[in-house]
């Protein structure tokens, strides 16, 4: 039975193994426990006391919020994890203006049935390695 809460404080990096994949350049499992411990709101996804999946986001709490995180172990996807971690921190964040996401093409129809909209934007992304 998948649970879902915020980051615990006894959250370990070996909890976090096998996210960003196909990423260039991925956060190191103490990296990613670093980002999750850091963000203004995140939950979890918890298979017995593995993270299957984690979503993050930030928020001035009255008008934006982003979500810059929303990952899923592949062997757990097409479960609903993906749409009931969106479904949480949306709650958790509260009654905002817009909530924007950058993602990839292939998972434009994911956040369509979660009723996000299509639409332009920007992205700049300084390298890590500079």
């Amino acid at each position: 039975m998948i649970r879902y809460r915020r980051v615990p404080d006894d959250l370990r990096p070996d909890q976090l193994t096998g996210f960003f994949v196909g990423w260039p350049s991925p956060p190191s499992p103490d990296e990613h426990l670093t980002i999750l411990r850091r963000a203004q709101h995140a939950v979890l996804a918890f298979d017995g006391d593995r993270v299957v999946g984690f979503v993050t986001g930030l928020s001035d709490g009255v008008f934006s919020a982003y979500l810059p995180l929303l990952e899923v172990l592949p062997e757990y996807q097409g479960r609903g994890i993906g749409q009931e971690l969106v479904k949480r921190i949306v709650d958790e964040i509260g009654a905002v203006y817009s909530i924007d996401i950058v993602c990839d093409d292939d998972v434009v129809p994911f956040y369509d049935k979660l009723g996000f909209l299509k639409v332009r934007g920007m992205v700049f992304r300084p390298s890590r390695d500079s």
